[in-house]
């Protein structure tokens, strides 16, 4: 049944529809209810204000702000890796073990996980992340698939010999991708929080990074395009993922849903207010 209280001209866009029940099968009344709207200049309802474009450049998008380091680091690591730039990775290889020339060590081999243990830590300690537990963990799932399918195709591809001989799968730095992916989630995670955690993990991953060299199992080249590879991975399972799993569903704004009694019945009074 549709009640109409007063009539408003057309040109005002007021309607508002005073009853609107529907009786179920088993009896429940639902009412909906559309309140006024404010009148608005429909001529000018388009239009972008004085000064103001409609939509941003292609090249403050989010696609290209999330990219366009990590393509950076990608691109210097294949134009280095087969001997190129001004600083090669022969150079790069003589300089670091000159400052090393016996240290090896197995750190980087767990470092790797290092900044994964600071999410945690921080986490436990209650600061409160941007992502809910659930979804930070979706994230992190679809960030490594991307990563170890890329790193791993393109190591099968390249075959480049790492520096010590030991065998040909050198570039890219799973190791450093690794690292590098998991410090981005912790940035992206708790950047609105405070600065010093993204930058502790990376100053961790940057350290496996380092080691890798140091170690003779990679080139600089490697590494670079490694980082890239892992920031690259984290910054597109954020933009591919919408943030929907174990959240509460919400109504649009405007809307409401309360109980409501009608004729001696319970039922639900649905309520929207267009903005």
């Amino acid at each position: 049944m549709l009640t109409f209280t007063r009539r408003f001209p057309l040109h005002a866009l007021r309607v508002r529809v005073a009853g609107l029940v529907l009786l179920l099968g088993t009896g429940t009344p639902v009412c909906a209810q559309i309140a006024p709207q404010t009148p608005a200049d429909t001529l000018r309802k388009y239009e972008s204000p004085a000064g103001v474009t409609s939509a941003k450049p292609w090249y403050r998008g989010k696609l290209v702000r999330a990219t366009i380091v990590p393509a950076v680091m990608i691109g210097y690591g294949f134009y280095t890796h087969k001997g190129g730039g001004f600083y090669t990775n022969e150079q790069a290889n003589r300089d670091i073990h000159k400052l090393f020339p016996t240290y090896r060590t197995r750190l980087d081999d767990y470092l790797l996980l290092a900044p994964y243990a600071e999410l945690g830590l921080v986490a436990l300690a209650g600061v409160e992340s941007r992502s809910d537990r659930i979804n930070t963990l979706l994230v992190m799932v679809k960030a490594e698939a991307i990563m170890l399918t890329s790193v791993f195709a393109l190591k099968h591809i390249t075959r480049r010999p790492r520096p010590d001989g030991s065998d040909n799968e050198a570039f890219p730095s799973g190791h450093t991708a690794q690292a590098f992916l998991a410090a981005s989630i912790v940035h992206t995670e708790f950047r609105d929080k405070s600065q010093w955690y993204g930058i502790g993990a990376y100053t961790i991953a940057t350290g496996v990074g380092a080691l890798r060299m140091i170690n003779t199992k990679h080139w600089q080249s490697d590494v670079v395009a490694g980082a890239g590879f892992g920031i690259l991975s984290a910054h597109l399972a954020y933009l591919t993922h919408r943030n929907r799993w174990g959240r509460k569903p919400r109504l649009p704004e405007g809307m409401t849903l309360t109980p409501t009694l009608y004729g001696g019945a319970t039922g639900l009074c649905f309520t929207w207010q267009p903005r």
